[in-house]
C-alpha cells in the first residue's frame, strides 16, 4: 500500500512561521475589525478619552426688568427763531453768525444806538415813562436790571396796594349827558356817582404776581443804566429800545443787510445750549413727560446722559400723502459738555414699561419647544421645564411657571 497521502487530507502549508489564510476569510475578518473600529469612535467616551464638554448654568434671578424704546434724533441747537426790529429805523450793524449775545449786550443796532438783550417772557409792548405804571412789561425791566446789577429800590409784592396818576376825564360836549354807569361799577353804597380820579385824586392800582411798578428808584436805575449802555439818558423805555428773548442766544443766521429797514426780519437765533431734538409718533410722545431721564448714543459709541426737557404739543407731519406719520418733537438737553460736536445724528434710548421683582433668566437660556412655547432645562439632570415668558429687555427675559423659583440652576447658552 502506497504511503503517500492525497492532496485534499495536505495539511496546510507555511512558510517559516505564517500561515496562509483562505482570501475569503481575509476579508471577513477586515468587515469585523473595521466595524469594531467604527462603533468604539461612535460610542460614548471611555475613562481613557477626551472628557465630556461641560455645559454653561445660569441660575433664575429676581429683579426689576425695563423695557426701552429707542428713537432718532438730531444734535444741534434747536429750532432758530426770527428776530426783528421792534421799532422804525435803519439797521445799521448786525452781528456775525454764530456769535452768542447774552443779558445787556447788543444784538444789533437801529440808527447807530444799541439795542441790547433782555430775558423775558413777554416783548415790551408800550412805552414805560409814567411813574407809577403796574405791569408784567414793568417787572421785565425790573428784573433784568437788577441781574445787571443795579439798584431798584423796593419793588410793591402781589396785592399791595399802589398810586397811578390818571389825567383829568374830558369834559362832556355841551348837551350830552354822561353815560351811566355800569352797574357795580362806579357807584357809592347809596347809588351817588363816585366822583371821577383826577391828577388830584390818583387811582389805587393792585398789584398782581408777575407785576412790576415803575417806582422812582426803577426809573433812576433805568437812567443810570442808559447812561453806562450809551443811550439817551431819559428815565424812560420805549418800544424796541431793547429786544426781549428767553434768555441768552446763538446767531443762528442774519437775513437783513446793513440799511434795510428795520421793522423786518433782521436774523434768527437758538439758545446757547446744544439740544436734541427728537421726532416722535404721537403714540410714543404721549408717554414721555419732561424730566424723564434718557441715554444719548454719540457717534463713536459714546453715551451721556441727558433729561426730556420739552415735548411739544404741536403735530407735525414730515412727509404729505396718507402714509405720512403724525409726529411730536421731543427736545432733550444732555448732562456732558459736548465741546467739538455742533451737529450729529444721536440714538435716544428712554425707559419705557417697568416690572418690578421679577423671575428672570437670560435669552439664552430659553429653548424653543417643537410643539410652540419655551422651556428651560435643569442643571441637575437635563429635565426640561416648561415656561411662560413676560418682558424682554436688555439680554433678559421675564419667565414663570411651575417650579420655577429664585435661584434655580438652568443651562444656558451665553
Amino acid at each position: 500500500m502506497s504511503t503517500e497521502q492525497s492532496p485534499a487530507q495536505s495539511p496546510p502549508r507555511r512558510t517559516g512561521r505564517r500561515v496562509v489564510v483562505p482570501a475569503v476569510l481575509i476579508l471577513v475578518l477586515a468587515v469585523v475589525v473595521s466595524g469594531v473600529v467604527w462603533s468604539v469612535h461612535r460610542g460614548p467616551a471611555t475613562a481613557g478619552g477626551d472628557p465630556p464638554v461641560p455645559v454653561q448654568t445660569t441660575t433664575v434671578v429676581r429683579t426689576d426688568l425695563a423695557s426701552t424704546v429707542s428713537l432718532t434724533g438730531t444734535l444741534g441747537y434747536g429750532r432758530a427763531e426770527p428776530v426783528k426790529g421792534g421799532r422804525s429805523g435803519t439797521v445799521t450793524w448786525l452781528p456775525p453768525a454764530g456769535a452768542t449775545v447774552t443779558r445787556g449786550k447788543q444784538l444789533y443796532r437801529i440808527d447807530d444806538q444799541p439795542v441790547p438783550l433782555f430775558y423775558g417772557g413777554l416783548p415790551l409792548y408800550r412805552d414805560l415813562a409814567e411813574p407809577g405804571t403796574v405791569g408784567r412789561d414793568v417787572r421785565v425791566v425790573a428784573t433784568n436790571l437788577k441781574a445787571l446789577g443795579y439798584e431798584i429800590g423796593y419793588q410793591p409784592v402781589p396785592g399791595e396796594k399802589v398810586s397811578r396818576p390818571v389825567k383829568a376825564a374830558a369834559a362832556s360836549p355841551a348837551g350830552q349827558q354822561d353815560a351811566a354807569p355800569e352797574p357795580g361799577r362806579g357807584t357809592s353804597g347809596q347809588g351817588a356817582a363816585a366822583p371821577t380820579p383826577t391828577a388830584s385824586a390818583p387811582a389805587r392800582v393792585v398789584v398782581r404776581k408777575g407785576e412790576g411798578v415803575l417806582t422812582g428808584s426803577l426809573m433812576r436805575a433805568i437812567k443810570r443804566w442808559q447812561q453806562d449802555a450809551e443811550l439817551p439818558v431819559t428815565g424812560r423805555i420805549a418800544v424796541g429800545d431793547v429786544a426781549v428773548l428767553p434768555g441768552a442766544v446763538r446767531v443762528d443766521a442774519v437775513t437783513a443787510l446793513r440799511g434795510d429797514p428795520a421793522e423786518t426780519p433782521l436774523l434768527t437765533v437758538t439758545p446757547t445750549a446744544k439740544v436734541i431734538t427728537v421726532q416722535a409718533e404721537v403714540a410714543e410722545a404721549g408717554t414721555i413727560q419732561r424730566g424723564d431721564r434718557v441715554t444719548v448714543t454719540l457717534p463713536g459709541d459714546k453715551t451721556v446722559d441727558g433729561t426730556v426737557s420739552a415735548v411739544a404739543t404741536a403735530v407735525t407731519q414730515d412727509d404729505a400723502g396718507p402714509t405720512a406719520t403724525p409726529k411730536r418733537a421731543v427736545t432733550v438737553t444732555v448732562d456732558d459738555d459736548l465741546t467739538g460736536i455742533d451737529a450729529a445724528d444721536v440714538q435716544v434710548d428712554l425707559a419705557g414699561e417697568t416690572r418690578e421683582g421679577v423671575l428672570a433668566v437670560p435669552v439664552g437660556a430659553l429653548v424653543a419647544l417643537s410643539e410652540g412655547g419655551y422651556a428651560l432645562q435643569l442643571a441637575d439632570g437635563g429635565r426640561f421645564v416648561a415656561v411662560t415668558t413676560g418682558m424682554f429687555a436688555k439680554g433678559m427675559v421675564e419667565v414663570s411657571g411651575d417650579g420655577i423659583t429664585e435661584d434655580l440652576a438652568v443651562v444656558t447658552a451665553s
